[in-house]
Formats: C-alpha cells, sequence, structure tokens
C-alpha cells in the first residue's frame, strides 16, 4: 500500500519548507521589537527640554490639566510626523542650503514670539491682569503646541538618524516593523507627556502665585532663547 502524500500546502518539516507558525512568529517578533524601539525612542526624544516642555509646565501649573495633555498630544502628532517624514527621506531636502536657512528662520520667529508672549503672560499674571480663560482652553493650547513643535523641521534629521540605527538593528526590516516603530514613536512620545503631566497635576496645589510668575517668565526667557539658538543655528550651519 503507498505511503500517505503530504497534503498540498503542508510540506514536510525535513522537507525543508518553514513551517507557517514559524514565520508568524518571527514576523510577529520583529514586530514587538519594532514597536518597543519606537515607544523608547519617542520617550527619549519627548524627555529632551524643548519649547513644548515649557509651555505644558507652565499650563498644567495653573491647574489647567486638559490643555495640557493638549500640548502633549500635539508634539505626540508632530513627532509621528516628522518620524515619518524622516523615514521616507525628507531629510534629504534639509541638504538644500537655501530652505534649510529659511525654514530655521521661520522656525526661530516662532518660537520668540511664543517666548514673548509667554512673558507678557508672566507680566500680566503678576499684576492680576489675566483673564481665567486664557489658560483653560485644550483648543488654543494644541494649536499653540503643534505650532512650536512644527516650527523646527530640522528634526526631521535627527528622525532620520533614529530610523537610519533602528534599520540596521532591524528594527524597520519590513513594512509591518516601519508600521510599529512609527506607532511606537506616538505612542512613546504621548506616554511622556502622559507622565509629566500626572506629575505636575500632584505638585501644582503647592504652587503659588509668586511661583506661577517666575514659571512664566523662565519659560518665556527660555522659548526666546530656543528660538535664538536655532535661529544662529539655521544661520551659521
Amino acid at each position: 500500500m503507498p505511503a500517505a502524500m503530504p497534503r498540498q500546502g503542508h510540506r514536510s518539516y525535513f522537507g525543508g519548507a518553514t513551517p507557517p507558525v514559524r514565520v508568524s512568529v518571527t514576523r510577529m517578533a520583529t514586530v514587538v521589537t519594532a514597536l518597543a524601539v519606537g515607544f523608547g525612542a519617542g520617550a527619549f526624544v519627548a524627555a529632551q527640554v524643548g519649547p513644548v516642555t515649557l509651555l505644558l509646565v507652565r499650563t498644567v501649573l495653573r491647574g489647567a490639566v486638559l490643555p495640557g495633555l493638549a500640548l502633549g498630544s500635539a508634539v505626540a502628532l508632530v513627532d509621528l510626523l516628522y518620524a515619518a517624514a524622516g523615514l521616507a527621506g525628507a531629510s534629504a531636502l534639509l541638504t538644500i542650503e537655501p530652505l534649510r536657512i529659511a525654514l530655521g528662520i521661520v522656525g526661530a520667529l516662532v518660537l520668540v514670539a511664543i517666548g514673548v508672549r509667554t512673558l507678557w503672560s508672566a507680566q500680566r499674571l503678576r499684576i492680576g491682569a489675566e483673564a481665567a480663560d486664557e489658560v483653560v482652553q485644550p483648543w488654543p493650547a494644541f494649536r499653540t503646541g503643534f505650532v512650536a513643535t512644527v516650527s523646527n523641521p530640522l528634526t526631521i534629521a535627527s528622525w532620520a538618524a533614529v530610523f537610519a540605527a533602528a534599520s540596521v538593528a532591524g528594527a524597520a526590516a519590513d513594512a509591518f516593523g516601519t508600521a510599529a516603530l512609527l506607532i511606537g514613536v506616538g505612542l512613546g512620545s504621548g506616554a511622556w507627556y502622559l507622565l509629566l503631566t500626572g506629575a505636575l497635576t500632584l505638585v501644582r496645589r503647592r504652587i503659588g502665585r509668586r511661583a506661577l510668575v517666575t514659571v512664566d517668565a523662565a519659560s518665556g526667557a527660555g522659548l526666546v532663547g530656543l528660538g535664538g539658538l536655532l535661529g544662529w543655528r539655521a544661520v551659521s550651519g
């Protein structure tokens, strides 16, 4: 009686074919690794003190938790978009000198403008002239956070470097890994700002008006300083 032949699609393991289950497990492991790498990269980049970090601190310490979360979500969105742009090769555009200088100057002017507005807010708070609805609206906070973050497109180059390292490590070996890496970036950035907002919420009750004025002044000066540094770097190359 002839030996039973393996069914089509289920070739013998000893015949050299890779079992479908093993392929699925390998792909899943790749996706999970890419997601973890993206999450770590997103959280690490978000943890760097930048324009929105300063804005978020001053906003949440005033008791405006929802606007603080809106600021964080704006940063996470821009990080995701810029990470995707860096992956797509948009960083090559930044090698065009006139474009790089123009983007740098525009970004610097935006940050300086936000910083000056923050300093003015500190002055208004000091004299008690600030209206309550100036700091409790999530949509304006999201808009400001988005503009402050997107004003530095030169970070596309940084994300391109992150993705180059991730690709070398095999975290973005295929479309699934790349998508997981991008999703991880957004989740990591958002998680950091959620954690920061929670921590600030716990300590804000101990912050008085004088401390708020100081935070506003320091945040405004920091934003102006970051804008000046961005402009100098753009012009000096």
